[in-house]
C-alpha cells in the first residue's frame, strides 16, 4: 500500500514526465506519442516504475529500447524540473502499459461469446415468490 508522500510524489512526476515526452523531447522518439499512465514509486522515492503507453507507433518494443537508451536524458530533464522541490530525483524504469490492449482483447472475447437463450417454458411454484 502505498502511503500519501509515494501517492503525491507519483503524481508529480507523472505530470512532469507527460510534460518531458509531450513537449521537450518529442522529437527525439520517431514523432510518437507517448502517454505516462502510471508512476509507482518505492518507499524511499529512490526508483520510480514508469508505464508508457504509446500512440502512432509502429513498434512500442522498439521504442521503449529506445526510451531506455535515452533515460539519462530523460531524468536530466526531470531534474530541472522537480530538483527545487524535492530532494531525490529518482532512478527511472520504463514499462509498457498494455491494459488498454489488454482491454480490447477482453472486449472481443465477451463479443464472441453465445449466450444460448433461456427456455421460456419453465414454471415457479406458487408457493415460491418471485425474486
Amino acid at each position: 500500500m502505498e502511503t500519501t508522500r509515494q501517492q503525491k510524489y507519483a503524481r508529480l512526476l507523472q505530470k512532469e514526465l507527460g510534460d518531458i515526452f509531450q513537449a521537450d523531447i518529442k522529437g527525439l522518439f520517431q514523432g510518437a506519442f507517448i502517454t505516462v499512465t502510471q508512476v509507482r514509486i518505492t518507499p524511499d522515492l529512490a526508483i520510480a516504475r514508469v508505464y508508457l503507453s504509446f500512440l502512432a507507433a509502429k513498434d512500442p518494443k522498439g521504442l521503449l529500447d529506445e526510451i531506455e537508451d535515452q533515460k539519462k536524458a530523460v531524468r536530466n530533464e526531470l531534474g530541472k524540473r522537480i530538483g527545487k522541490q524535492v530532494r531525490i530525483i529518482p532512478t527511472l524504469s520504463f514499462y509498457l502499459d498494455d491494459s488498454a490492449e489488454y482491454a480490447a482483447h477482453i472486449d472481443k472475447l465477451m463479443a464472441g461469446i453465445e449466450i444460448p437463450p433461456a427456455d421460456k417454458d419453465y414454471n415457479i411454484p406458487d408457493d415460491q415468490d418471485e425474486i
